[in-house]
Formats: C-alpha cells, sequence, structure tokens
C-alpha cells in the first residue's frame, strides 16, 4: 500500500511517516497542500492522510480536487478540530474517513489498512500460495511450515507478488507500491531486495523471473 502524508507539522508528520514504515507500507510526504497536489498528480496512492489546515494550498481544495478527479485514492482527513459539525463539513468536502487530533497512532494504522482495503478487492487476513503463508497481521511468513523472518521491504515484495495469484508484476508496479518517492526508478534495489527475498526463501526457488516483465510465483 502506498500512502502520502499531507501535514504541515514537519515533526508529527515524519513520526506519523516513520511509524507507517514500519508497518512495511510505502510512504511519501507533503508538507503543504501545494506539493500534496503535486505528488497526486504524478504517483497513485492508495490512502491520502490530510491535514484540514495545510498552507499554500488549504485541505478542504486539496480534498475537493480528489473528489473531482474520480480516482481511486481514500482520504482520511485529520484536523484539531473534532466537533460533529466539522467532521459533516470534511465528510461532505469528500473525505472517506475522519480523525481528530490528538489521537492513538493504532486508531490510525487501523483507519489507513481499513481504507486501503477499499481501494482493492479485500485481502484474506493470511495469503497463501504454492508453499507460502503471509500473516499480514502478525507480519509472519512461513515456508512448509518454516518461520521466515523478513525485512520490510522484503515482506512488501513478496505481499504483491501473492496479491497478484500468479500473474507477473513489473519491476516498476514494485517500484509504486513497496517504495516512497525517494527511490530511483533506475536503481538496482527490487533485483536485491528480491535476491534477498529468494535466499531467505531457500530452494526450490520459488519466486520466477519473467525476462524483460517482471516477477511471479506461479
Amino acid at each position: 500500500m502506498r500512502v502520502l502524508i499531507a501535514e504541515d507539522e514537519q515533526m508529527l508528520a515524519d513520526s506519523i511517516a516513520a511509524g507507517l514504515r514500519d508497518e512495511a507500507l510505502a510512504v511519501d510526504i507533503a508538507y503543504d497542500g501545494e506539493a500534496a497536489l503535486e505528488r497526486l498528480a504524478v504517483h497513485d496512492y492508495d490512502v491520502l492522510i490530510l491535514d484540514r489546515d495545510l498552507p499554500l494550498v488549504h485541505g478542504d481544495e486539496v480534498c475537493r480536487n480528489v473528489a473531482e478527479a474520480g480516482g481511486l485514492v481514500r482520504v482520511l482527513m485529520l484536523t484539531a478540530a473534532g466537533g460533529v459539525r466539522d467532521r459533516v463539513a470534511g465528510l461532505f468536502l469528500g473525505a472517506d474517513d475522519y480523525l481528530p487530533k490528538p489521537f492513538a497512532f493504532e486508531e490510525l494504522v487501523a483507519r489507513v489498512h481499513a481504507l486501503g482495503r477499499r481501494t482493492r478487492p479485500a485481502d484474506p487476513p493470511v495469503l497463501r500460495r504454492a508453499d507460502i503463508s503471509l500473516d499480514r497481521a502478525h507480519r509472519q511468513v512461513f515456508r512448509a511450515g518454516r518461520y521466515v523472518p523478513l525485512a520490510r521491504k522484503e515482506f512488501g515484495l513478496l505481499a504483491e507478488l501473492l496479491r497478484a495469484h500468479g500473474a507477473v508484476v513489473s519491476t516498476e508496479e514494485l517500484l509504486e507500491k513497496v517504495w516512497d518517492e525517494h527511490i530511483d526508478s533506475f536503481t538496482n534495489t527490487v533485483r536485491t531486495t528480491m535476491m534477498k527475498l529468494r535466499r531467505k526463501l531457500g530452494e526450490p526457488q520459488v519466486i520466477e523471473t519473467v525476462p524483460g516483465v517482471g516477477y511471479r510465483i506461479p
């Protein structure tokens, strides 16, 4: 899942991003509304965490633009104003969910995952293919009953391959869904991470390379 955080309180934005990255999500940050709109025009996000009181372009206008664009991105609006009237106003602007500040980070994570499920068919709690099982909630992977400890990006790569149900996933798709905007699109990061993932999964090799196209678990 790829998330954009639009929040002008830099320490808060960075803290949310660090926590979501620990959840194996790809996260970008915009510290004002103008930067948020620029990123939304370039990348396909699953969830936008949107502070309502943004500088340059107000959060309400960002939300309105997202709603009018009609894309798949879901909006979780944050604001210090937690009254019913404020929540209703935010939802009428096109927000999908609303969370007043201050909030518990665990609740934010749960709401982000819930919104992310709306952008694609819901995944089962445990993804399975071949002899691999991936438990998203507990961030555990097993192969033929053997526990396989994975780093965050390795876990994210495997999850995207399992979600594809045997279809080929391109390197570009993996970069878009597993890494954030700071990754160089010409980097060997996907190949390097894939090598580490294959090594940890062990023999026989279960991830197939489709030359010039991408990867799959047949």
